[in-house]
């Protein structure tokens, strides 16, 4: 990768406002008030407009797996640079290593069981996915808005729950010093008691993102 998971954490750190979670098994920050409002009601109407049903690699056989839709979101519009621009200086991580940025949307009920971000190595769907690019490195995801109940994100390993609050934002390292994954990142995206829950993710990998 362009730069080291150390630097990307030490920059994150002396972000004003940045907190990190005091663990030593995964790099975990949140940072309150990340996006603006309008910037995220924009986000939140282009989830509405382009959702569809959300999808898992190697899949499990659990048709409740993972309940939430997804919105590919396209580079060019003025919402997705804004936030773009956003992450690129936070992180410090070139653009060329991340992912297309992705939205989702839990309605009531919905969910997203514990999982990880990185593919597994040896997994059925891994070279699919990872042949070109390599592996996920950070995962930059930020909360849209306020949920009236339910829908945290829930580390176990960790022992660790963030609520969902508007224009927060959550990164995390999937991948540690010595190349291999990280599993204390195992997470969970509890179901949403109470409202809808949008939020929007960015991904970064190990080589630049070829698709």
């Amino acid at each position: 990768m362009n730069i080291t998971s150390d630097s990307i954490a030490a920059r994150l750190a002396a972000q004003p406002g940045m907190q990190r979670v005091p663990t030593q098994k995964a790099c975990v920050f949140q940072q309150r008030r990340f996006v603006a409002p309008d910037l995220a009601a924009d986000l939140v109407s282009l989830i509405e407009r382009d959702r569809r049903p959300s999808t898992i690699a190697d899949d499990n056989g659990d048709a409740y797996f993972r309940t939430s839709e997804t919105c590919d979101l396209a580079a060019d519009l003025p919402a997705v640079k804004r936030i773009e621009a956003l992450l690129s200086e936070v992180s410090g991580i070139d653009p060329a290593y991340g992912e297309p940025l992705q939205g989702q949307r839990y309605a009531e009920g919905q969910e997203f069981k514990a999982h990880t971000d990185y593919f597994t190595p040896g997994g059925r769907d891994f070279d699919r996915y990872c042949a070109l690019s390599g592996n996920r490195t950070w995962t930059f995801m930020i909360y849209l808005n306020d949920v009236a109940a339910g829908g945290a994100t829930r580390f176990k390993v960790l022992d660790k729950t963030f609520q969902p609050e508007a224009g927060k934002l959550l990164c995390w390292n999937n991948r540690l010093a010595d190349g291999g994954v990280n599993h204390a990142t195992l997470h969970h995206g509890m179901k949403v008691r109470k409202g809808v829950k949008y939020v929007i993710t960015k991904w970064y990998r190990e080589r630049e993102w070829r698709g």
